[in-house]
């Protein structure tokens, strides 16, 4: 078998370029043989490996493709990989894990988190045989969905479940993207065990892969059914509020649960998966010693157009073509206004609504979220500015927190004195953003953008809540991009403010190899590395990762290495 990348494929032939099904005659197995110059009738059949939209060009948007192949026989594969028309392939090997002796209730790992990280690094150990225990501060995604619709239409925060805070992470409420730029080995493990978990099998070979925030709540339910069913225990509502250590290694760690119950469980080996939200466990991380360090991180707002707007732009007139008409854009962009600021956009959610994001009393947060389907009205993205620790107010470590939540709080004081009710978003339009800002404002303008954040919008100057240095970024941003994508700078758009939660502004310190937290008295490993903390910091929250699969990847490294951990001392 042989992968043949950069098949050309029209739209027309939108059927035959999906995953999942061999081929043995018709438009892909011409394209192959074309691509290889060897007859038709040497190639026996065909399957797509990936495919994505090539839309460089309006005048040709076409389908870009990349299909295994077998050929009529290992010599005709052979030539083809020689002449450099084809590479060879090996296809997906087993993940081979360790299996570790069943430990008794004081001897199993606690993750802490049920993020992607924290969720995937349970589910590799309950297949290990290490019956996790898994505490989550938030609620079981089911009761989390309710949770987060009550808040949507009006009604109180509740700060132990939200957007951010329960099953899933806040990945959950966030489309579901799964691409990433990491190459990690495990990367294709993710997207199986997600299929295997009954995400859509399309994540396979779509070149921009997501699940929908309609669909993860089961994907995520059934992991954790699985990690259940292998003999691990998952504790919602359960928060961590404490870790003891003796001679700098872990010896318990302090739990609360939702009616302030305090427990003390026993416990050699902690993973710390927090998300980037949890802003009361890094304060207790620090209280134990362990290393932090401040962390860049992002802030700036989330702007709406039109989707079709965004399709027209992205896809001109090929926008209506059949294969494409229930499809929904998107784009990836980012510039270099000065050489200390960049703004770029993130998270883009095709067809869907900016969410509230709120995870404290008295503060805004925004974030963006679709469904499987993206057929919303609007198409919204994070537009971010660089945050830089010389920006953060002070040199502790939780700095990058206190700026976060100082944008957040003048965020919602901004709306409060503008008219609006708590925690309705900050908004104004690009038109009168630039106007603001003094910046000349683009001629033309479009059917108004509604804005889709569920609790409404206020019009207010978003200089009274956004540092002027990100106002300044995006001002000068906006029409470089709309030279890039024509009608992003359209007066009519939507500024939704503030988006603060992109990443981590803080990074849990680990050692390279073991993977285990920096504390003072902990024993070193023969690299200087800390092998005895018992406590393996990951994720996103902790400064490891910045998207679903990068989380999930590093969960399931970290796993790897508490697995070998807990083996290597058993047999001592």
């Amino acid at each position: 078998m042989i992968r043949v990348p950069n098949l050309t494929m029209e739209l027309d032939a939108e059927e035959v370029t999906r995953g999942g099904a061999w081929h043995t005659a018709g438009p892909l197995v011409a394209a192959v043989a074309r691509a290889l110059a060897v007859p038709a009738s040497q190639v026996v059949r065909v399957q797509v490996l990936r495919r994505s939209i090539d839309a460089r060009k309006r005048s040709h948007v076409h389908f870009n493709v990349t299909a295994l192949a077998q050929l009529a026989s290992p010599a005709a594969e052979a030539a083809a990989v020689g002449s450099r028309k084809a590479q060879a392939y090996a296809p997906l090997s087993p993940l081979a894990i360790p299996r570790v002796a069943a430990p008794q209730d004081d001897a199993r790992p606690v993750v802490v988190g049920t993020g992607p990280a924290g969720l995937f690094c349970a589910l590799y150990l309950a297949r290990a045989g290490a019956r996790p225990l898994v505490v989550e501060r938030g609620a079981a995604v089911e009761d989390r969905a309710r949770a987060v619709a009550a808040f949507d239409a009006g009604g109180p925060l509740s700060e132990r479940t939200n957007i951010q805070f329960g099953e899933g992470g806040a990945g959950t409420f966030s489309d579901g993207k799964l691409t990433t730029n990491t190459k990690h080995r495990m990367a294709p493990y993710v997207l199986r065990w997600f299929v295997d978990a009954g995400a859509p099998a399309d994540i396979l070979w779509d070149a921009k892969p997501h699940i929908g925030s309609d669909k993860l709540p089961g994907v995520v339910a059934r992991m954790r059914r699985e990690i259940v069913a292998l003999g691990g225990e998952v504790r919602f509502g359960c928060r961590l509020v404490e870790a003891r250590f003796e001679r700098g290694a872990l010896t318990a760690a302090v739990l609360e649960d939702a009616s302030g119950t305090i427990e003390v469980i026993p416990c050699a080996r902690m993973i710390l998966a927090p998300g980037h939200s949890a802003r009361d466990t890094f304060e207790a991380v620090r209280g134990w010693g362990v290393t932090m360090e401040q962390k860049p991180f992002s802030m700036g707002v989330r702007i709406e157009h039109l989707q079709s707007q965004i399709n027209r732009a992205q896809w001109g007139r090929f926008a209506a073509h059949p294969a494409l008409a229930h499809r929904a854009a998107d784009y990836k962009m980012a510039v270099h206004v000065s050489p200390a600021r960049s703004a770029y956009t993130f998270c883009m959610c095709p067809g869907g609504t900016v969410t509230c994001a709120a995870s404290e009393a008295g503060g805004i947060v925004t974030n963006g979220m679709s469904n499987y389907a993206r057929d919303g009205r609007n198409a919204n993205a994070a537009l971010l500015v660089n945050v830089d620790p010389a920006d953060f107010p002070g040199s502790d470590s939780l700095a990058g927190v206190t700026l976060q939540r100082s944008v957040e709080q003048a965020a919602y004081r901004a709306s409060i004195e503008a008219g609006g009710a708590p925690y309705q978003a900050p908004a104004q339009t690009v038109g009168d953003f630039l106007a603001a800002m003094g910046r000349p404002v683009p001629a033309g303008r479009s059917p108004q953008v509604r804005p889709t954040y569920a609790r409404g919008t206020v019009a207010v100057d978003l200089r009274t809540c956004l540092p002027a240095f990100v106002c300044d970024t995006i001002a000068d941003a906006l029409p470089r991009f709309n030279g890039r994508l024509r009608g992003f700078c359209d007066p009519a758009a939507v500024l939704t403010a503030p988006e603060t939660r992109s990443s981590s502004p803080v990074r849990i310190c680990r050692g390279k190899q073991s993977l285990q937290a920096w504390l003072p008295g902990a024993p070193r490993g023969p690299e200087g590395d800390p092998a005895g903390c018992g406590v393996y910091p990951c994720g996103e929250g902790a400064g490891y990762a910045g998207g679903i699969m990068s989380a999930a990847c590093d969960g399931m490294r970290v796993a790897a290495r508490v697995a070998q951990d807990m083996i290597q001392a058993k047999d001592e």
